[in-house]
Formats: C-alpha cells, structure tokens, sequence
C-alpha cells in the first residue's frame, strides 16, 4: 500500500525517527495511532503498553531499601541510568515507582539491565 502521507513517506525514508521516544524510554517500541476528533483534527497517542506478568520477568538481584533510596536512584545504582527506573517498578507490579522506596526494609525486585540475558 502507498502512502501519500508526506510524514510517513520521511519516516518510510529514514528520513526522520519512527520513533519519539529515546532506546531508555518506556514507551520505545509502542506503536502510535491517531484519532481524528469530531472538528477533523489529529491527535496522535502511544497505544497501550503491556507489561509481561512478573514470573516472566529475570532478575538481577533483590533489593532491601534503605533510608533516602528513591527508584531514580536505584535505576542508576543497578542500571547507571536513572531513567530506568520504571523497570524496577514494571518488575514489581507497581503503577506509582514512588511505592517502592516507601517501606524501609521492604524485598524490591531488580530486573535484569536492558540487552542482558
């Protein structure tokens, strides 16, 4: 199928990225979609990201946290990168990352680093 959508033609060309999102991000890999509102406009969104079931996820070690721990913090402990933070949070099934460094003492699992295993 040709597109004569000119924006899709320069991704289709490499002219630019296919995707907005940086290799530590989230979303990188989630397909974008568009919704055409009632006024005809475009809005386009990140469809839904799915999270593997945690029994799916390897780990790397588990953590007990420690006073003044933040998940930020602890993706660039284990990570060196504190942007990945959300994989703690992905490995241990929590919707808010603050939740893991909220309890001191609490288990908290660490995934393995991206591109291991």
């Amino acid at each position: 199928m040709t597109t004569t959508d000119p924006v899709q033609m320069l991704i289709d060309a490499g002219a630019i990225p296919a995707s907005p999102f940086s290799e530590s991000s989230r979303y990188r890999g989630v397909a974008l979609a568009t919704l055409r509102r009632a006024d005809g406009s475009l809005v386009a969104y990140c469809r839904r990201r799915f999270i593997p079931p945690r029994r799916e996820i390897a780990l790397a070690a588990v953590h007990l946290v420690q006073g003044g721990e933040r998940p930020d913090l602890l993706a660039q402990a284990f990570y060196e990168q504190p942007l990945l933070y959300w994989r703690i949070a992905d490995g241990n099934a929590v919707i808010d990352p603050f939740e893991l460094s909220d309890t001191l003492g609490a288990r908290i699992a660490i995934p393995m680093p991206p591109g291991a295993g």
